[in-house]
C-alpha cells in the first residue's frame, strides 16, 4: 500500500505556515527566552535575532518612519522646485551637456513649466499650482531641493535609495536595517510593513523591500492591495476556539524544543514567528486595517470618499494606524511608476497628483493633530526627477527624460526641521548645485534621526562588516534638523 512520505518539519511549516506571510514578528519566541533581544552588539558579534524593542545608539528624534516612496520620478522642475530661467527661456536651445535614457526622442530645447507656482503658508515655500493639500501643509514640511544619485535609471537609483549601493541587489533595504536595529513596540503586528498597489507591484518588485543577508524575519510583510488584506487570517470554524488554543500550545511546547536544538536557524526561527503572529494578528490586525472605525470627517480629509483618492487615501490612513500601534516602518508604493512621465506629461502629471497629493498631505496633518508627527518621520520622494528639456517635440505630447542628477524630496515630523527648504539645484533645475544630498547622506539622516549611527549599525556577513550605507561618504545633513 502507498504511504505519503514522512513529512520533515521543514515541509510542514512550509505547507502551513503561509498565512501570513514568511517574514513576521518573533516576540513570543522572545518572550519565551529562546531569542534574546538586548543590542547593540560586541565588535565582531550580530544582534540577537529578533524583534523585541532594542535600545537605539542615542536618544531618538523618531520613533517610527513612513516612506510614501514615488516610483518614476516625480518632475520636481513641475512640483517643488521652481525655475524662471527655464520658463524664460523655454523653446531654447539648452547649452549644457544632457545624458538622455531614450535618445531616439532626445531634444536640447528647454521646457518651461506649464504650471505656476505660488508662495504659501507662513514659510513661504513655492509649490506647483498641481499640488493644492501639500501647499497646505508647507509649514510642515522639509522640501529637499539637491537630491543626487549621479545615475538616470530607475532600477539603479531605486536600489541606491533602498540598499545603499547603485544597481545592486540582494543587499537589505532600509527598512530591513531599521527593524534590525531597533525592533518594534508592536507586540502582535509585523514590524515592517509594505501597503501594495491594486495596479500591481511597483518597478523592482520584492527588491525595494527585501531583507537580503539579514536574517528573514527583517524583510517588509506585505499587505494586499484589497480586502482581505491579509489572508487566511481566522481559523476555520472547527478549529476555532480552545481546539485552536490547545493545538497553539502544544506547537508551541514542540517549536520551542526543536528551535532550541537547532540555534541560528533563521529560517525556521521566521516560519515559527509566522505561527505565533498569526495567532495574535487574528484580532489585532483586523482592528489595525479597519478603517470604517474611523469618523468620517477623517475619512473625507484623506479623500476616501473620492473615486481617485480613495484607495491611496486608505492606504495612508492604515499607514497612521499602523505607527499608532507600534509598527517600526510602513512603505506605501504605487503600482508600476506613475511618474515616469516620458510622454505628455500636462495629462499624466496632474492625473498622479490627483490622486496622491489629498492623501499624503492628509497624513501629516493627521499625525500633528493626534500628537505623532513629533515621534514619526515621513518621507516622500522618488527615486530621480526629470530633464528641463523636453522629450520629443515640445507640443501638447512632450515629455521629460529621467534625470538623477537633481531633483526633490521631501520630509516631515521625527525631528525635521518645518517649513524650510534646502539645497539647490542650477538655474534650470538640471544638476544640483548647492547642498547635495545622496542617498547614502538621506540614509544617514534617516537612520539618526531614528537614535542609529550608521557607522555603528552593522551585520557581519560575507567576511566583512556591513551597513546600510557600506562605508560610502554619508553624512547627516544637521542643517534640516531641528
Amino acid at each position: 500500500m502507498w504511504t505519503e512520505p514522512l513529512a520533515t518539519r521543514r515541509s510542514f511549516l512550509a505547507r502551513t505556515a503561509g498565512g501570513v506571510g514568511f517574514f513576521a514578528l518573533a516576540h513570543l519566541l522572545q518572550r519565551e527566552g529562546l531569542l534574546a533581544a538586548e543590542g547593540p552588539s560586541k565588535p565582531g558579534e550580530n544582534l540577537p535575532a529578533s524583534l523585541a524593542p532594542r535600545k537605539p545608539h542615542f536618544a531618538p528624534k523618531a520613533k517610527a518612519m513612513i516612506s510614501l516612496f514615488m516610483h518614476g520620478g516625480p518632475s520636481h522642475v513641475d512640483l517643488f522646485d521652481p525655475k524662471p530661467e527655464l520658463t524664460k527661456h523655454s523653446g531654447q536651445e539648452y547649452k549644457g551637456d544632457v545624458h538622455y535614457s531614450f535618445v531616439n526622442r532626445a531634444s536640447k530645447k528647454l521646457f518651461g513649466s506649464p504650471w505656476k507656482f505660488a508662495k504659501h503658508g507662513r514659510c513661504g515655500t513655492e509649490v506647483s499650482e498641481l499640488l493644492p493639500h501639500t501647499a497646505g501643509i508647507v509649514d510642515d514640511i522639509c522640501v529637499v531641493r539637491s537630491m543626487h544619485t549621479g545615475f538616470n535609471g530607475h532600477e539603479v537609483s531605486i536600489r541606491y535609495f533602498h540598499g545603499g549601493i547603485a544597481g545592486v541587489t540582494g543587499r537589505p533595504t532600509m527598512g530591513s536595517w531599521i527593524t534590525y536595529g531597533l525592533g518594534s513596540e508592536a507586540q502582535n503586528l509585523p514590524a515592517y510593513m509594505v501597503l501594495s498597489d491594486p495596479g500591481g507591484p511597483p518597478v523592482d518588485a520584492a527588491h525595494n523591500w527585501n531583507c537580503g543577508f539579514l536574517p528573514p524575519l527583517y524583510q517588509g510583510t506585505v499587505l494586499r492591495p484589497k480586502e482581505p488584506r491579509i489572508l487566511n487570517l481566522d481559523p476555520p470554524p472547527d478549529a476555532a476556539g480552545d481546539t485552536q488554543k490547545r493545538n497553539l500550545a502544544l506547537l508551541a511546547e514542540l517549536n520551542s524544543r526543536h528551535l532550541a536544538a537547532r540555534p541560528g536557524e533563521a529560517d525556521l526561527e521566521a516560519r515559527i514567528a509566522s505561527y505565533e503572529l498569526a495567532a495574535a494578528m487574528q484580532t489585532a490586525a483586523k482592528e489595525a486595517l479597519d478603517v470604517s472605525r474611523e469618523p468620517e470627517r477623517v475619512r473625507v480629509m484623506y479623500g476616501l470618499d473620492r473615486p481617485e483618492t480613495r484607495d491611496y487615501g486608505t492606504r495612508c490612513l492604515i499607514a497612521r494606524r499602523l505607527v499608532e500601534r507600534g509598527v517600526r516602518f510602513v512603505q506605501i508604493f504605487l503600482g508600476n511608476q506613475p511618474w515616469d512621465n516620458h510622454n505628455s506629461i500636462r495629462e499624466g502629471l496632474p492625473a498622479i497628483c490627483r490622486r496622491t497629493d489629498q492623501p499624503a498631505a492628509a497624513l501629516v496633518k493627521d499625525l500633528k493633530q493626534r500628537g505623532l508627527l513629533d515621534s514619526t518621520l515621513v518621507h516622500w520622494g522618488g527615486e530621480i526627477g526629470r530633464l528641463p528639456v523636453c522629450e520629443g517635440e515640445l507640443d501638447a505630447k512632450a515629455g521629460r527624460d529621467h534625470n538623477g542628477q537633481g531633483f526633490t524630496n521631501w520630509l516631515a515630523g521625527g525631528g525635521i526641521k518645518p517649513g524650510i527648504t534646502y539645497g539647490e539645484t542650477d538655474e534650470v533645475g538640471h544638476k544640483a548645485a548647492v547642498n547635495v544630498v545622496t542617498p547614502n547622506d538621506f540614509q544617514a539622516t534617516v537612520l539618526h534621526l531614528l537614535g542609529l549611527d550608521h557607522n555603528k549599525l552593522v551585520y557581519h556577513h560575507g567576511g566583512r562588516a556591513q551597513r546600510l550605507t557600506d562605508g560610502r561618504p554619508a553624512r547627516v545633513v544637521n542643517e534640516i534638523l531641528a
